[in-house]
């Protein structure tokens, strides 16, 4: 923060010109400030990684705990992770956030409601006013916005039509931004494979609402993030874009839960859920979000998901791809889906051949 001659605080950046030294480690300076809104999320500690170990400073808003943030600041050079608390509902603290940056990633988001933040607050007045005040910073040379695959009007969830008027008062506010838009996200913390290999170690069996033959094409977290720090970096050119991240490969919810099966060496176990009697249960859900104190609530069986789970999620065919940012993404085999050896029942060790398996949660 800068004060004017009369005494006004200035939020500005001096960086939007980046002088950049060193040999591109993480005791290097790469020139890029970036404020990572979103940055102690499963994405963001990625980002954050990848950003830091190439010499960037990081700045990382938070709302909650300081154990919330102190993960990341390992992942940097000795002062280079600069945690800094904030209130996304107040302007100026926001603007302290993004103060000495000339680099803003949106990665705030989640897939379902609580008492204090709906999906109107997080996936659309939040982007709506991130970008509007990097816009009024003057000196942010690059906004990405990090949104989801399948984001449009028609969409019948909540949360992706939401997603999709965020994304629109972005590029209305900061016509520069970079929207890219992930598939379902793959890795050692996520809540795709985890969830049902938990549901297969703790249930008789693995719910899937509807058919299961609506079809994904997940990507692996690394990626995206990869993805992410390429916008960042490049010449310009993913400038105004809006780019869809899919994995090279198309599973059913069927198959990507036989592959969890599979992984954890264990007989697939699953009961279909008709879509009628899923809204049913999600009632108590609906019902219980609206309260002013902390609730358990099952996302599963939330109207959002059991929505969202009418359609596929697939990168459309003229679509700006990973291809067009120079990635390669990895397929969702051997190390890409290790994490889910944890929950084998021999250990993860177990069950080093395919034939090898075990019935499963006692069951």
């Amino acid at each position: 923060m800068l004060r004017s001659p009369i005494g006004e605080v200035r939020h500005s950046s001096s960086l939007a010109n980046p002088i950049k030294k060193g040999t591109g480690g993480r005791s290097s300076v790469s020139g890029y400030v970036a404020t990572v809104f979103g940055a102690t999320g499963f994405l963001g500690r990625y980002v954050v990684q990848q950003l830091a170990r190439m010499g960037s400073q990081v700045f990382v808003p938070y709302r909650g705990l300081e154990d919330e943030f102190k993960h990341l600041k390992l992942m940097g050079d000795l002062g280079q992770v600069v945690p800094i608390k904030y209130d996304a509902r107040d302007e100026d603290s926001i603007k302290a956030a993004m103060a000495s940056s000339n680099v803003v990633i949106n990665l705030i988001g989640r897939d379902y409601e609580t008492s204090n933040f709906s999906f109107e607050e997080l996936n659309v007045a939040i982007p709506e006013r991130l970008s509007r005040l990097a816009r009024e910073h003057g000196d942010i040379s690059r906004y990405i916005q990090v949104s989801c695959l399948g984001a449009s009007p028609g969409n019948p969830a909540k949360h992706y039509r939401t997603k999709a008027e965020g994304d629109k008062w972005t590029l209305e506010n900061f016509p520069e931004a970079t929207v890219l838009k992930p598939a379902a996200l793959v890795g050692t913390e996520d809540r795709l494979l985890n969830k049902w290999a938990m549901f297969a170690k703790k249930m008789p069996s693995v719910p899937i609402i509807g058919s299961g033959n609506n079809k994904l094409q997940p990507v692996h977290v690394l990626d995206v993030a990869a993805a992410v720090v390429a916008s960042v970096k490049d010449d310009g050119s993913s400038i105004g874009k809006t780019y869809e991240l899919g994995g090279p490969d198309v599973f059913t919810v069927n198959e990507l839960v036989a592959l969890v099966f599979e992984s954890i060496r264990e007989e697939p176990r699953v009961t279909h859920i008709p879509f009628q009697v899923a809204k049913v249960m999600a009632g108590p859900n609906e019902w219980l979000k609206g309260l002013s104190f902390p609730t358990p609530k099952m996302v599963t069986f939330s109207r959002n998901n059991v929505d969202s789970l009418q359609v596929d999620y697939l990168v459309s065919p003229n679509a700006l791809t990973f291809k067009d940012l120079g990635i390669r993404p990895r397929k969702l085999t051997g190390v890409a889906i290790e994490h889910l050896y944890q929950y084998r029942t021999g250990g993860p060790s177990m069950g080093t051949t395919v034939g090898t398996r075990t019935s499963g949660a006692g069951f």
